[in-house]
Parts: structure tokens; sequence; C-alpha cells
């Protein structure tokens, strides 16, 4: 792996002081890398990378971005900083067209920039030039995603991090969804995914980690990940806790 982009050591945070769901996870993301997060329904993937963005309260452990540690940054920094965020849900404005919700994400850029980044997401994202008079919350699945893509690469992030971004789309927009974030690491973008859909994830990322009950357990290539027999076993529950790497949660 190239020098970390990012760098988290034994993140514990919840949205509880005392009760954590993230109880010591770490993982490292070399740049231009896609890195994928996994884990059973209940890991605390979400609540890790919503600490590692701000949002979620950390009680203890790391987050490095370019070696500059970030722990605990309000999440409006943290875009300044050089980490863009794209939530599950409610990424977009609904009310505002295309063009407006690309205007206020780039509001961090030099005002004579802005109009020329938006040509750039134009060019990168064909389908939203074509309805960039239209409101967000008119789009289709897959194009409200595109867009909220577009308002977090606007500003030119060192770190890209989406949070599940094929949930609730059509196997049509799935496919197209992750062939859109293949092309932006070949942009040289880094990104860093939590995602459900475990193949699909795994057959753009290079590495993946597998959270279980908030902790990190396993790791490794992830175009071999798919196979790995210690993958499912998490998955399904049925491996000793003890025989995993990082012991009991």
């Amino acid at each position: 792996m190239s020098e970390p982009v990012l760098s988290v050591r034994n993140l514990i945070a919840g949205y509880e002081p005392g009760v954590p769901i993230v109880r010591g996870a770490s993982i490292a993301v070399g740049e231009k890398e896609i890195v994928v997060v996994l884990g059973p329904n209940g890991a605390g993937k979400s609540s890790f990378i919503k600490a590692i963005a701000g949002l979620v309260p950390v009680e203890s452990g790391t987050v490095e971005l370019a070696g500059r540690d970030i722990t605990s940054a309000p999440a409006h920094i943290m875009v300044r900083l050089g980490l863009a965020f794209v939530p599950q849900t409610e990424n977009v404005f609904p009310l505002m067209s295309v063009e407006d919700n690309l205007k206020v994400a780039g509001g961090i850029l030099k005002p004579k920039d802005v109009p020329a980044r938006i040509e750039e997401m134009y060019a990168t994202f064909p389908d939203l030039a074509r309805h960039r008079r239209i409101a967000a919350g008119n789009l289709s699945g897959g194009q409200r995603q595109m867009l909220a893509v577009a308002r977090a690469l606007i500003v030119h992030p060192k770190l890209l991090v989406l949070d599940e971004p094929s949930a609730g789309l059509s196997p049509k927009f799935v496919s197209m969804v992750f062939d859109m974030l293949s092309e932006i690491r070949k942009s040289g973008v880094t990104i860093l995914l939590v995602e459900q859909n475990a193949k699909a994830a795994l057959a753009i990322g290079d590495r993946a980690y597998v959270l279980v009950e908030g902790k990190d357990r396993h790791e490794g290539v992830a175009s071999e990940l798919w196979n790995d027999p210690v993958v499912a076993e998490l998955y399904l529950g049925q491996r000793p806790a003890s025989s995993i790497k990082g012991g009991s949660a």
C-alpha cells in the first residue's frame, strides 16, 4: 500500500457516552485506492465512517488525513480539510435544481472558480448536464447519486467517503454507480466506501476490511475476499471470536 491518505487507529465512537458502536476499529487507505468496508447488519459500518467524517462523537482513537490529525473535527470543517462525505440519504437538496446544488456545494471555492468547476462536473457526469435545470428531487435514483457524488467532488477532496452508495437502487443503476466510482478513481481520487452489496464493491475495490461488532476482524485484497471462507463465516456469525483478528468485542 502507498503512503496512507487516511489512517484510523483504535477508533471508539458512538452516539451516547459510554455506549460505543465502534469498538476499536483501525483501517488505512492508500493514495488512489478504493477501500471497501464490509460487514453484517449491525456491525457498525455506517457509524464508523460517520465517526471518521465528524458526524458521530469519538471517545478515543485517532483519525489522520494525509498525516494531519482530524479526529473529532466538525463535519463542516472536514470538507475544507479534504474529506468529502456522501451520506446514504439526504445527500442532495431535492427542491433545488441540479446546478444550484452544485453551486451550493462549491461555496468554499473562490467564486471565480465555481462556474468552471461546475462545467468540469458536467463533463464528468453528462446526465447532470442534460438535467441541470431540473429539481434534484425529480431525478432518478442513479442520477441523484451522481449528483451527490458530483457535489462531493466539486471541492477537489483528498478523500471521497461514501455510505452505501448503491442502497435502494435498481440493478441497472447499481452497475452505473460502481462504474462511476471506478472512473473517479482513475482520475486520481482516493475512495473509502461502506457497502452492503459485497460482490459489486469487491469487484471495483483494491482492498477491503470486514467489521464485526464495531471492530475490524479481517482484511485483504478485494479480489480475493469474495471467495475467502473467513469472510463468509464472519457474515454468517459462525467463526469463534477467539480465532479472529482482534479477539472479542
